[in-house]
């Protein structure tokens, strides 16, 4: 996920690689949360809260966590979920940072719409959300076509290929 988030920003708003590049040392669910206002004590970025809203950053990794976590919910049952939220917590071991799976069309537009949404609430203009979104698609589509070759299968009889 963090490498979809960093090459959307680097795509659309470079100016913020900085703002990214720091949030990583931070796992996803305090990011998450830092960014989504939830849990917020004292200004978490060392600027202002409204600076941060108008920034593209929480849009791009607010809609792509949704759209992992969203994608991830349909794959695993929640009982594993909370087996291994319980055993973490007992181990007291970071959670794994957040995986995108490959996402269908549907999946794609419903993010885009996601995108498109948030980055409205947060006064971006329709022209840059625009450009923001299908950013956004267009990484998580190739996320999701990036999976490495399958090694074909050895020939029947077991013998070697042949060089025809």
């Amino acid at each position: 996920m963090r490498d979809i988030v960093r090459d959307v920003v680097a795509d659309v708003a470079v100016d913020e690689l900085p703002l990214v590049d720091g949030l990583f040392r931070f796992d996803d669910a305090t990011v998450v949360r830092r960014l989504s206002g939830r849990g917020r004590r004292r200004e978490p970025l060392g600027f202002g809260w409204g600076e941060v809203m108008v920034l593209v950053t929480p849009v791009v990794w607010l809609t792509v966590d949704q759209a992992a976590r969203r994608a991830a919910d349909v794959i695993v049952e929640g009982s594993a979920q909370r087996t291994t939220a319980a055993l973490r917590r007992v181990f007291r071991r970071r959670p794994a940072p957040v995986a995108v799976p490959p996402l269908t069309r549907e999946q794609l537009a419903q993010v885009r719409e996601q995108v498109l949404e948030a980055a409205g609430e947060r006064g971006i203009s329709e022209r840059r959300a625009k450009e923001i979104a299908d950013a956004v698609v267009a990484r998580l589509a190739l996320a999701g076509a990036s999976d490495p070759p399958q090694e074909p299968d050895p020939p029947a009889d077991g013998g070697a290929p042949s060089r025809d």
